[in-house]
């Protein structure tokens, strides 16, 4: 009877892991659904002003605030983040963070459709890619997201993270000090680097930030305490990565930036998490291989979609200080 009571909790709480895991899998590619979308409907918008006596933005206008078309752009692009912060309460940090890898693809092909942008045969093959190496992490990625494991402060004390915390912080103190006013214009790295490791930050506040309010909204009740201070770390973060990232596009363009900036914050990302949450712990060998792969893929796909490409909607719009995740 004790073990038919064991067997049963067991397979309901495998049922709860999928369900979750699910959950987070179709919100995460949702968000990406939404935020590629949204460059495209607000360089429509812009297309459109830039054919009329308006001021265009790039010189300084404001004339699409009139625009409902850019606004519906703007709430897509809102909608999208707000899918992406839920689905870290639901799926974790190392499937939701590769699959933004989505929105790129779907940006592109948009573009290719109402932009008239013309997509290159090695543009083609990285969408295919791209999708595949989606696929290949849906399938391989760890299911196991326990609230009990992470909202904790426990994994804070761990010597793996504040070594981690301790001297990535200290780099992006000195980037940002001392090499972004001199190097920042001549060299990619100094404010990719900057918006990655900070990138990572963000990732975990929102990781927290959506399990808190999960949590809270079950009943089970961890103090307003953990909702704000992740609230204030992620809005802070945010607002950093933003403003270097809008730096490096403004400098150096989306085609050098976005290929390098994705695979650097994914991987910090990834590393971040799984020193201080410990994501991967519960997976096989088989499918951290085929985590790893799927990666890869869609790392490679990414520089295929920016390899000569000319400047997209996406790269207009982030220029003028957009919102952005990674592309």
């Amino acid at each position: 009877m004790a073990q038919s009571s064991y067997e049963s909790e067991y397979f309901r709480k495998e049922s709860e892991i999928n369900k979750s895991f699910l959950i987070g899998v179709i919100l995460a590619v949702s968000s990406s659904v939404f935020i590629g979308s949204s460059f495209i409907i607000k360089k429509i918008s812009l297309l459109k002003l830039s054919k009329t006596s308006s001021l265009r933005a790039g010189a300084g206008g404001f004339g699409y605030l009139r625009d409902w078309v850019w606004w519906a752009g703007l709430l897509s692009m809102g909608l999208g983040e707000l899918l992406n912060l839920i689905a870290y309460g639901f799926a974790p940090a190392a499937l939701v963070t590769p699959l933004g890898a989505l929105s790129v693809v779907i940006s592109a092909v948009l573009a290719s459709k109402f932009l008239q942008e013309y997509l290159t045969t090695l543009g083609k093959v990285g969408c295919v890619l791209c999708i595949i190496g989606s696929i290949l992490i849906i399938c391989n990625a760890p299911r196991d997201l326990d609230a009990e494991d992470i909202l904790v402060t426990k994994n804070l004390e761990k010597t793996p993270v504040i070594i981690y915390t301790f001297f990535s912080s200290l780099l992006c103190i000195f980037l940002m000090c001392c090499l972004s006013p001199e190097y920042g214009n001549k060299f990619v790295l100094v404010y990719v680097i900057v918006c990655s490791v900070i990138g990572s930050f963000t990732v975990v506040a929102s990781q927290v930030l959506s399990l808190s309010i999960r949590e809270e909204l079950q009943g089970d009740s961890l103090g307003y305490k953990v909702i704000l201070i992740s609230f204030s770390v992620l809005i802070t973060c945010v607002c950093i990565q933003m403003a270097y990232l809008n730096k490096a596009l403004d400098i150096f363009g989306t085609t050098v930036v976005t290929p390098i900036y994705y695979v650097m914050f994914t991987t910090l990302v990834l590393l971040f998490n799984s020193l201080l949450f410990g994501e991967w712990k519960h997976m096989t060998a088989w499918n951290t291989i085929g985590t790893i792969v799927g990666l890869i893929i869609a790392f490679f796909a990414i520089f295929l979609l920016h390899a000569k490409k000319e400047k997209t909607g996406a790269e207009y719009l982030l220029k003028n200080g957009d919102s952005f995740r990674y592309n």
